[in-house]
């Protein structure tokens, strides 16, 4: 029986509660802790807030990750972290030390973080996308594919979320750059309601209009992209990987193939 991957798990809030579950029900993985930036429900058992009645996994406090033999007694194979972007300071330099791999599905990095990632990334394999489902990393891919064959065409970009959210998409600002547009003329934000999150690339020509829409109907599909990543970067010694090369590689390489 193939050894099973040890997960560790930061954030414990909606989307880190769907991925703990994700995790817990898959037979090729074991949770071994879930961290949380308070000391609520620390020592007890993760399945028993997923709805998950068997399984591993203790809810463990931030206090006690920053140890410095955290890791060591509470050891992982890979990590994913569903917390914000201020939880890299805690444990990053204990996982390059270890080489111990990173699944970061945080939204946004300030540029003094991207540099920390790709300094580790030389010790050990991470992999960061501003947006970890499949979904949506498919659009990215395509979009880049019609690009080339549309290089005439007008290109805009619209994201749509939840009221609350402030921000602009950091989806959608990958998304222009990549097709090499201006985010500031080219992403259009909308705000109402709900909304978990849609990202729409819009090519116009004169005669016709080409639409790529990717929508999450589900927070699931967040939690279900990060265990996808976390047994594709397993077998990668180091480097910084993304969700698209995970799309190419996986999935359009072996399709060419074919």
């Amino acid at each position: 029986m193939p050894k099973k991957i040890k997960v560790g798990l930061l954030g414990f809030g909606k989307t880190g509660k769907l991925a703990a579950k994700e995790i817990l029900e898959d037979e090729s993985c074991e949770l071994q802790w879930v961290i949380r930036r308070s000391r609520e429900n620390a020592g007890e058992a993760v399945g028993l807030h997923v709805g998950v009645s068997d399984g591993t996994g203790v809810i463990r406090s931030l206090n006690e990750m920053k140890h410095p033999d955290f890791f060591d007694k509470h050891p992982v194979d890979v990590v994913i972290d569903f917390s914000d972007s201020s939880g890299l300071k805690h444990y990053l330099t204990a996982l390059t030390k270890r080489k111990i791999r990173l699944v970061t599905a945080i939204s946004q990095y300030p540029p003094e973080d991207v540099k920390k990632l790709r300094r580790a990334a030389k010790t050990t394999a991470i992999l960061h996308s501003p947006n970890i489902t499949l979904g949506i990393n498919v659009l990215m891919v395509a979009s880049k594919v019609l690009k080339k064959i549309l290089p005439h065409a007008d290109i805009e970009i619209v994201e749509e979320h939840f009221r609350g959210k402030r921000e602009k998409s950091g989806t959608a600002l990958r998304i222009a750059k990549n097709l090499g547009l201006d985010p500031t003329e080219h992403v259009n934000s909308i705000r109402v309601g709900g909304i978990i999150g849609r990202h729409e690339v819009i090519f116009g020509m004169r005669t016709q209009t080409i639409r790529l829409i990717h929508e999450s109907i589900s927070r699931a599909a967040f939690a279900r992209g990060a265990l996808f990543a976390a047994k594709w970067i397993i077998h990668k010694r180091h480097g910084l990987h993304n969700m698209e090369e995970l799309i190419r590689s996986t999935f359009i390489e072996n399709l060419t193939e074919e």
